[in-house]
């Protein structure tokens, strides 16, 4: 399951003065209109010390350089591409709305982006000096998960379940020809793409060969869709490998580009294992894998032959009695075909460890309690490394650099909050995007090896003179367990009047891989949280254990099951909650979404005289309905496990509702398939029990675009009809 993502359309709107938020400023306003001032794709120039960024129009290309003292300058117009474009294709029309968003520095001089035109897309490798095209590639208007290869003169795609490669001159080459739709070769929806999983083609780096996925689910199940859109309805089928049953069977093939031959990676062992960590060596030799059993307890990192397929060796193995979740490429030094950096929390935290292409582990790279959330580059001579890790109990973020050989770690950055921060291509200088719950951005060059900080500027409040955002605090608790503390987030009502009580609402989520209380401007919450605060709630966040960016102890207490502690650390957040006399203990409501979804129903029935009203979106209600990858990882198979899929089961305490209780779900969910309200729905029915549910017919485990306004409206509507 992945974060539920917000997602939000562009807005113009402004807000009148200090009034309180309307519905539609507090779904679209936080990412545009109210977004702190900041550089947007910013971008660092490779081997210079230039980040480029886009103006506010959007049409342009800025630049601020070392050399100039770090004053925009404009660098380059999307008025120039479409000139060099048209050069190249005079029988082409190409209009730029805006200036590529997805640019990508390729070398010093050259940047990558795609084109639109009226004859089809092109894949462009530009000259920003010469201001010409270098390498374009036409590929067709319904490719899917482009790729160039690394010399520019050819590219892979996906058009449905094959693999074509389409040459500068304009040459197809069918890679693949599988008829039968359960055979999906290059696609990156592997495994579901759990296991950071997010490429399904990598070309080696000498552009000679192709290595890709070959996924084959017809051994899975089909599950039905319902598309309402049409006359007459029509189905539509996935393939939704649920826990216990049959799951995909995956392969890595290698097309060599040459000779037009095809060699299958012997990776062996059970059909159903996963395989991820998926990297070509520098030389083009080989190609390592992370090889994971189906019971994701058994990690192998297996070096395989590129052009014969034959297995090397096993470099290293990890085991675990919970789980081992391998989430990335390996990352090889600077000029070296034979030592890499691999990611691992087998220690504890998630940190990094410098090996030999032999299995030999040179460094433990580690420091303190520090989570690696984010490797960045190395220096020039590849002898450090920097990244982003947390700090202040995850709170934060922080910029740490390590040298490879005395595994000595700096810290960077110093300032209390989050620091979003992209390294030069030599390491040299940071560009670094602060904030805290005071500081809404600020933004700076740092010298890593001097920690000079030059500031770029510092923005203002967004919303000063619009609207009066309500107090809002981090809070910390003690977890369940007496021992460990947890981050909480606290916003007040708006006109705060400590002599009052207020209604409660408690936003949760609560399961792995996400992080919702954070040490930045709004703490982490959506505007949606403070626009519910200024309609008179206290609302209240808590990232109990099993979440993210505390170490591998404080998430795997979920393991075999899921929903216990993190409901006992909920409570203990609301023992918290009613030991203020502001908050109306009558008056508790939960939402959630997704993992949320199945905490607040959960919390909804297994504490019913607490929790008067909740929402539950996309809400998991049997673990037993939900996929291999992500539900065996926590759950294992529910033969092996059944009394854990009996206590996380909500269906079967439909019986125990005693509040007000809204389900709401997509229609075309192919996360949490609909299924799972359904069984819960039905259980109700049958134990007597009145529940309120609502069904988006077009939507999938996410509510988009404008239709997220009528979500927001409806879940504001609810609390305020039955809570209130």
């Amino acid at each position: 399951m992945k974060k539920l993502l917000l997602l939000f359309l562009l807005s113009g709107m402004v807000a009148t003065a200090q009034q309180n938020l309307t519905i539609e400023q507090a779904t679209y306003g936080q990412y545009q209109a109210y977004a702190p001032k900041s550089l947007t794709a910013p971008q660092w120039r490779k081997d210079a010390k230039t980040i480029t960024y886009l103006d506010n129009t959007y049409s342009k290309l800025m630049s601020r350089s070392e050399d100039a003292k770090w004053e925009e300058k404009t660098f380059l117009t999307k008025q120039e591409l479409t000139s060099a474009l048209k050069n190249k294709y005079p029988s082409e029309f190409f209009n730029f709305q805006i200036f590529p968003y997805q640019y990508k520095w390729e070398d010093k001089n050259t940047i990558a982006f795609e084109a639109a035109g009226s004859n089809g897309n092109y894949l462009v490798l530009f000259d920003v000096e010469k201001k010409e095209v270098k390498h374009a590639i036409a590929i067709a208007a319904d490719a899917s998960q482009q790729i160039m290869a690394p010399n520019g003169t050819s590219a892979a795609w996906l058009k449905e379940n094959n693999i074509v490669i389409t040459t500068e001159n304009g040459q197809n080459t069918n890679v693949t020809n599988d008829t039968d739709k359960g055979i999906v070769n290059g696609s990156d929806y592997v495994h579901r793409q759990e296991f950071g999983i997010n490429k399904g083609m990598w070309w080696s780096p000498d552009s000679k060969m192709l290595l890709y996925y070959r996924k084959d689910e017809t051994v899975v199940a089909d599950y039905p869709l319902v598309d309402f859109g049409q006359r007459i309805a029509t189905e539509k089928d996935i393939r939704y490998p649920m826990a216990g049953m049959k799951s995909e069977e995956v392969t890595l093939v290698v097309y060599n580009v040459a000779n037009n031959s095809k060699t299958t990676l012997k990776t062996e062992g059970p059909k159903e294992q996963f395989l991820t960590c998926v990297t070509w060596s520098p030389d083009n030799k080989y190609i390592y894998v992370g090889v994971l059993n189906r019971e994701q307890n058994h990690l192998k990192l297996n070096k395989y032959e590129a052009t014969t397929g034959n297995f090397v060796k096993t470099l290293f193995e990890e085991q675990s009695s919970t789980y081992v979740e391998p989430l990335h490429q390996l990352t090889f030094v600077p000029n070296s075909n034979t030592e890499f950096l691999y990611r691992t929390e087998k220690d504890g935290y998630e940190q990094l460890y410098l090996y030999n292409t032999d299995g030999k582990l040179l460094k433990n790279l580690g420091y303190n309690d520090v989570v690696v959330t984010e490797l960045l580059d190395f220096d020039v001579k590849g002898k450090s490394v920097c990244y982003v890790g947390t700090a202040n109990n995850g709170l934060d973020r922080h910029l740490y650099q390590v040298n490879l050989k005395s595994s000595k770690t700096t810290q960077i950055t110093t300032g209390s909050g989050t620091h979003s921060v992209m390294v030069s291509s030599d390491g040299a200088l940071a560009l670094d995007s602060f904030s805290n719950t005071t500081t809404p951005n600020d933004v700076s060059i740092i010298n890593t090896a001097n920690k000079k900080v030059t500031s770029l500027f510092k923005a203002n409040n967004p919303y000063t003179g619009i609207t009066e955002l309500p107090k809002m605090e981090l809070v910390t608790i003690t977890a369940a367990d007496g021992k460990t503390p947890l981050n909480g987030r606290l916003i007040y009502p708006g006109n705060f009047d400590a002599n009052k009580q207020y209604p409660v609402m408690v936003y949760v989520y609560g399961g792995p891989h996400a992080q919702l209380v954070n040490n930045d401007w709004l703490g982490g919450a959506s505007l949606f949280d403070y626009y519910m605060a200024q309609q008179g709630y206290v609302v209240f966040t808590l990232d109990n254990r099993g979440s993210d960016a505390r170490g591998r102890d404080f998430e795997h207490v979920i393991h075999r099951n899921l929903g216990q502690n993190e409901m006992a650390d909920q409570m203990k957040g609301i023992e918290f909650l009613k030991s203020k006399s502001f908050v109306n203990q009558d008056k508790i409501g939960v939402y959630g979404w997704s993992f949320g979804g199945f905490m607040a129903t959960s919390l909804m029935l297994n504490h019913s005289d607490t929790f008067k009203v909740g929402v539950a979106g996309g809400p998991v209600c049997d673990w037993k309905y939900y996929e291999v990858m992500y539900g065996e990882r926590y759950m294992d198979m529910p033969q092996e496990n059944p009394e854990g899929y009996e206590k996380a089961c909500i269906v079967n305490k439909a019986g125990q509702l005693k509040g007000r209780l809204l389900m709401i779900h997509g229609a075309q969910d192919n996360v949490v398939v609909q299924q799972h309200s359904m069984e819960f729905i039905n259980a109700c029915i049958t134990a007597g029990k009145q529940v309120d549910y609502f069904l988006y017919p077009t939507h999938e485990h996410n509510v988009r675009g404008k239709d997220r306004i009528h979500l927001n409206h409806k879940i504001a509507d609810y609390f305020e009809t039955y809570l209130k």
